[in-house]
C-alpha cells in the first residue's frame, strides 16, 4: 500500500504559488483511483474474514485445525476395503463443532465451509490408535467419525488433550442427538 503513494517517477512542477505539484494525466489517475478500489474491496473482504472468524469462536463449542481424511464403510456385498494404512492422505482442516453440525473449512479464514455433517447422522464415535506420521516424525493422535451413510472420518491431532476434547464432546453431543426419528432415516438410507 505504502508503494501506492510513493510518487517517484510522477512529474512534479512548480505551481504558482511556489508549491510543489504532481501532475497526473487521466490514465495515471484513473489507475491510482483503480488502485485504491482495489485495496478498498481486499479491506473489505478481510474485515469480513475476521468477523467471521470471531463469530466462529465466540460461538461454536469446539474448533480447531486437525487433520482429516475420509473412508467409507463397505456396502452389503461389496469385498472388505483394501488397507490403506500406509497411504498418507491426511489433509489439515480447520474443523468447527456449532449447533448441532460439524463444519469442515480448508482454511480458518475461509467464510464458507467445505463440507458439513449433521451430528444426528453421526452413529459412531470412538478413537483409533497414535500413529507416527512419516513425514515429521510426530506422534499423531487420532480419532474418527461414522456417519449412517457409511462415511468415515477418520481425525488426527499432535495433540493428545485436543483429541481428548473432541471426542468428549463428540460422544456427548452424539448419544443426545439421536432421536427415534433420525435413527428411522440412517435406517431407510442404509436399505435404499
Amino acid at each position: 500500500m505504502l508503494n501506492l503513494f510513493t510518487l517517484r517517477g510522477l512529474p512534479w512542477v512548480s505551481g504558482s504559488d511556489g508549491e510543489d505539484k504532481v501532475e497526473l494525466t487521466a490514465a495515471e489517475l484513473e489507475s491510482l483511483r483503480s488502485g485504491l478500489t482495489d485495496l478498498e474491496e481486499r479491506e473489505a473482504h478481510l474485515k469480513a474474514q475476521l468477523e467471521h472468524i470471531d463469530e466462529i469462536l465466540r460461538s461454536a463449542r469446539l474448533s480447531g485445525y486437525l487433520y482429516i481424511r475420509t473412508r467409507w464403510t463397505a456396502l452389503p456385498g461389496e469385498p472388505p476395503p483394501i488397507d490403506d494404512a500406509d497411504v498418507d492422505d491426511w489433509l489439515p482442516r480447520f474443523v468447527v463443532l456449532h449447533g448441532s453440525c460439524i463444519f469442515f473449512y480448508l482454511l480458518s479464514t475461509d467464510l464458507s465451509p467445505q463440507d458439513s455433517t449433521l451430528l444426528s447422522e453421526v452413529v459412531e464415535v470412538g478413537p483409533l490408535p497414535s500413529f507416527t506420521h512419516e513425514v515429521d516424525e510426530e506422534t499423531r493422535y487420532s480419532f474418527y467419525i461414522l456417519t449412517c451413510h457409511g462415511l468415515r472420518l477418520e481425525c488426527s491431532s499432535v495433540s493428545k488433550v485436543q483429541v481428548d476434547s473432541w471426542l468428549t464432546a463428540l460422544q456427548l453431543d452424539c448419544k443426545m442427538g439421536l432421536d427415534i426419528s433420525t435413527k428411522a432415516l440412517c435406517s431407510s438410507r442404509e436399505a435404499t
